[in-house]
């Protein structure tokens, strides 16, 4: 199984419980390499995880790269396109990736209803692949359906355009508020194309714990090899006013 550095904690604990043998690419700017994946595919290779955009890191590859990838991946390799953040990308990024999977039978677009949709209490996503490939996976996956509330919700949330642009805007504006605050407060973040931006504020550990104090949860990376940088998620507006009167705060008493 092959997927890259500073991805999504749960591709290796995937392929640990499985007992496959994982090849993790070093990332390129705290992004994917598409090309050194590519080039780590080995014969036994049969899983292979992208995620964008990227979680913890929010980085972004454009379509055109993920389409000429897809072109040059060996068709027994099965290709997860993980796109859980997807709703908060630019339009002028947004791309229709079922044109991917009408052409390439061994790719699986994966979506999830738990971020823009604000439905992460009903577990509720879906995956998107040609008929051959899900036939495979519904052979082998667990025997628990989706919950009828969790699918009729889903259903409804894909009619609910309002609700979405309003969670992409309230995102927009609150990653705006937060990373011009970082920068007056001289920490380095990446841009992030998700609803979380991770921010280097040297003792991690340490801030966590003020925040926490101060009634802030973020989440510290450490297990990503990340262990001077913190996730943080955008909230609401008064949520991430309070965030940002306590970073200063927790900042002092980690750092004295």
């Amino acid at each position: 199984c092959v997927y890259a550095q500073y991805s999504f904690a749960v591709y290796p604990l995937a392929t640990q419980a499985r007992g496959a043998r994982a090849i993790v690419v070093p990332a390129r700017d705290y992004g994917h390499d598409l090309d050194a994946m590519l080039a780590a595919v080995a014969p036994d290779t049969r899983l292979m995880y992208v995620a964008n955009p990227n979680n913890p890191t929010g980085t972004f590859v454009e379509p055109d790269r993920v389409g000429a990838f897809l072109a040059r991946i060996p068709r027994d390799v099965v290709v997860v396109l993980d796109e859980a953040y997807n709703e908060y990308l630019p339009a002028a990024l947004r791309f229709d990736s079922t044109q991917w999977v009408r052409r390439y039978p061994n790719l699986l677009v994966s979506r999830t209803f738990s971020k823009a949709y604000g439905l992460a209490g009903l577990r509720v996503g879906y995956g998107i692949a040609q008929p051959e490939l899900t036939d495979l996976l519904n052979r082998v996956r667990q025997p628990f359906n989706v919950n009828t509330a969790a699918q009729a919700a889903a259903v409804a949330a894909l009619d609910d355009a309002k609700f979405l642009a309003r969670s992409d805007e309230v995102n927009r504006q609150g990653m705006a508020e937060l990373t011009a605050s970082f920068g007056r407060l001289g920490l380095a973040y990446l841009p992030s194309y998700g609803n979380f931006v991770l921010v280097k504020v040297g003792p991690a550990a340490k801030v966590y714990h003020e925040l926490l104090k101060r009634g802030v949860i973020v989440r510290p990376v450490a297990n990503y090899a990340l262990p001077e940088w913190l996730r943080v998620t955008i909230g609401l507006p008064e949520e991430n006013a309070k965030f940002l009167r306590a970073l200063p705060e927790a900042l002092a008493a980690a750092r004295g």
